[in-house]
């Protein structure tokens, strides 16, 4: 079953925190937490993100944010 969009994944790979986008063939397009570029991975690089992850990802985006690092 394909992961639903608005679902929190980790990228395995990287260990980023990213939303799924959208589905393009058998890719799953996905977007880091406070936007930027999507990239595709296929199902199989991804998984679904803990609470905690989700919640560790949001916190590190608002402290950046904060500090003036991100727009």
């Amino acid at each position: 079953m394909p992961l639903p969009i608005g679902a929190y994944v980790v990228e395995i790979r990287t260990g980023r925190v990213a939303r799924v986008m959208g589905h393009e063939g058998p890719y799953v397009q996905i977007r880091p937490l406070g936007g930027g570029r999507e990239w595709d991975v296929t199902p199989e690089e991804v998984r679904e993100a803990t609470s905690a992850e989700r919640l560790s990802a949001a916190t590190a985006h608002a402290n950046a944010r904060s500090r003036g690092e991100v727009p």
